[in-house]
C-alpha cells in the first residue's frame, strides 16, 4: 500500500486510499457471512455499516490533519470529498431500511436509529436547499420563489436560516452518527455471529468518532492565530468589499494563492468566514477581496470599520501556479479572481516558468481589480490577459479559448464557474485537435464552510465564482 501511494500524484493517494477502504470493506462483509442470514435483510445490514464507513471518513476529512490535506493535495480536495462520502453514506440509509429486518431489536437501537437518520436527512436537506437553483428546471424557479416567499414561510426562513445557525447545528453531525453506530452495533444481525463484522465496525466508527472529537476539542488549539487591525475598507466592485488589515504583531506567512479563516467582531460578537488572501505575501498589510453572497457577508460593509480588531487562522491550500506545466491557462469569474490577484501581485518573487494566459470573466462591464491586473500584466512581459463581459460576449467557449491561445498546448487552472453565470461553457476535460492534448481544469469548487473545516478557528473554503 506505501508502495503504491508512493507512486501516485498526492491529490490521488487521499481518494484511492477511499475507494481501497469501501471495497476492501465489502469484501470482507460478504467473505464473512454468517450462515443463515436472509439476503435482502444482509444486503441492508452491509448498507448500513458501509453507510457508516462513509461518515466516519467524511468525519476524518474534517479533522484538519495535516496528513489530510496532504493525502488530499490540499483541504479543499478533502472537503470535496467530505461531501461525496457523507452524500454517499446518507444515501445508503435509504436501502438500509427499506431492506434491514430485525424481529428482536434493542430497546434503545431504535430511537437511536430514528435519531441518527432524521439528523442526518435534516443536515443534508438544510445544506441542499440553498442550491435548489441548481436542481431543479428554470421554469419552476418563479412558482418556487412564490412559495418561498410567502408570508409563513419568509418568518420560517428567517428563523431556521442563516450560516451561522447551520454551521452550530452542523457541529453535531458527530453524534448523529455516533447514534447510528452504536444502534448497528446493538441491532446489527449478523453480529452474534460474527466477531470479525462486530469489531471491524468498532474499529471504523470508534475512529471516526475519535476524530470528531479531536477537532471539537483539540483542533482549535492546533491553527496557528495572528492578530491583526483593521486598516482600511473600500469598494471595488459591485458588491465586492476589499479590506485590509495591519498586523498588531508576527505576520501570518502565506504562499499566494492560500486561504485564511478571518475572524471579525461584530455587534453580536466575533464572525468567522473563509477568505481566499488576495495580496502578496511581501506586502505589510493582508488584504481580502470579499462579495456579499450570504447573511454575513452582505453585511460586512457596514459594521467593519478601521481599528476594529481581526484574527488570522491558518493559511491552508495548495493552490498555486508553480505545480503547473510551463505554459499555463489561467480561468477566473467574479469574486474568484483573488487567488489569481495574489499570483500576479506575488510575481515578482514567485515568478511564473513560462507564458500564461489569463482569462478574466465577469458578467457586467465593472471588472473588480481590471486596471491594476491590466498594470501587472504590462510589467510582466509573459501574461497576457483576456477580460471577457459575458453579459455581452456571451460563455467563454472552447472554441474562444483555443483561437485566443493559439491552439497550444496548455495546464489550466481555475474554478469552473456554476451554471448560468459567467461561464465557461466547456467540461472538466477538453479536447482539441489544434491543442494536441486534452487541456484540463482541476475540479475546484466554491465550498460552503462546512465542506472544509467547519468549526472553531479552522478554514473553510477557497475564493469562489461570484
Amino acid at each position: 500500500m506505501l508502495r503504491a501511494a508512493a507512486l501516485l500524484p498526492a491529490r490521488r493517494i487521499g481518494p484511492a486510499v477511499i475507494v481501497v477502504l469501501v471495497a476492501g470493506y465489502a469484501i470482507l462483509w460478504f467473505a464473512a457471512r454468517p450462515a443463515g442470514q436472509p439476503t435482502s435483510s444482509y444486503v441492508g445490514q452491509f448498507c448500513g455499516a458501509e453507510a457508516v464507513l462513509l461518515l466516519s471518513i467524511g468525519l476524518v476529512l474534517i479533522s484538519t490533519l495535516p496528513l489530510v490535506e496532504t493525502w488530499f493535495d490540499g483541504i479543499d480536495r478533502a472537503a470535496i470529498w467530505h461531501r461525496r462520502v457523507a452524500i454517499s453514506g446518507v444515501v445508503l440509509l435509504i436501502p438500509h431500511i427499506a431492506l434491514s429486518v430485525n424481529r428482536h431489536p434493542s430497546s434503545l437501537g431504535k430511537p437511536l436509529a430514528v435519531i441518527g437518520v432524521a439528523g442526518l436527512l435534516i443536515l443534508a436537506a438544510w445544506a441542499i436547499l440553498p442550491r435548489w437553483r441548481a436542481l431543479i428546471p428554470a421554469a419552476l424557479h418563479g412558482p418556487v420563489l412564490a412559495i418561498r416567499d410567502a408570508p409563513g414561510l419568509r418568518h420560517l426562513r428567517k428563523a431556521v436560516g442563516g450560516y451561522e445557525r447551520w454551521r452550530s447545528v452542523h457541529r453535531a453531525t458527530g453524534l448523529f452518527v455516533a447514534a447510528g453506530f452504536v444502534h448497528g452495533l446493538l441491532d446489527g444481525t449478523p453480529f452474534p455471529h460474527s466477531q470479525l463484522l462486530r469489531w471491524t465496525l468498532v474499529a471504523i466508527g470508534g475512529t471516526g468518532l475519535v476524530f470528531y472529537v479531536y477537532r471539537e476539542v483539540l483542533a482549535r488549539h492546533f491553527v496557528p492565530l495572528h492578530d491583526y487591525q483593521v486598516e482600511s475598507v473600500r469598494t471595488v466592485g459591485s458588491g465586492i468589499t476589499e479590506i485590509a488589515l495591519a498586523p498588531l504583531g508576527r505576520p501570518v506567512g502565506f504562499a499566494p494563492g492560500q486561504f485564511a479563516m478571518l475572524f471579525l467582531e461584530g455587534k453580536d460578537g466575533w464572525h468567522r468566514h473563509p477568505f481566499t488572501m488576495a495580496s502578496s505575501p511581501e506586502e505589510n498589510v493582508l488584504r481580502f477581496a470579499i462579495k456579499a453572497l450570504g447573511d454575513d457577508t452582505a453585511g460586512l460593509r457596514d459594521f467593519i470599520k478601521p481599528g476594529m480588531p481581526a484574527v488570522i487562522g491558518g493559511p491552508f491550500g495548495r493552490f498555486s501556479h508553480e505545480k503547473g506545466t510551463a505554459r499555463q491557462l489561467w480561468i477566473a469569474g467574479g469574486i474568484g479572481v483573488t487567488p489569481f490577484l495574489s499570483w500576479l501581485r506575488a510575481l515578482d518573487s514567485h515568478p511564473l516558468r513560462g507564458p500564461v494566459d489569463f482569462f478574466y470573466l465577469s458578467s457586467g462591464a465593472d471588472i473588480p481589480y481590471a486596471e491594476e491586473i491590466a498594470a501587472l500584466a504590462d510589467r510582466h512581459d509573459m501574461v497576457h490577459v483576456h477580460f471577457v463581459n459575458s453579459s455581452s460576449e456571451g460563455h467563454l467557449s472552447t472554441e474562444h479559448v483555443m483561437a485566443t491561445i493559439g491552439g497550444k498546448p496548455c495546464h489550466a487552472l481555475g474554478f469552473p464557474v456554476r451554471p448560468g453565470r459567467h461561464g465557461p461553457k466547456f467540461p472538466g476535460r477538453l479536447s482539441s485537435r489544434r491543442c494536441g492534448q486534452p487541456l484540463h481544469i482541476p475540479r475546484v469548487f466554491r465550498l460552503a464552510m462546512s465542506d472544509l473545516l467547519c468549526l472553531g478557528r479552522q478554514p473553510a473554503a477557497v475564493g469562489a465564482f461570484s
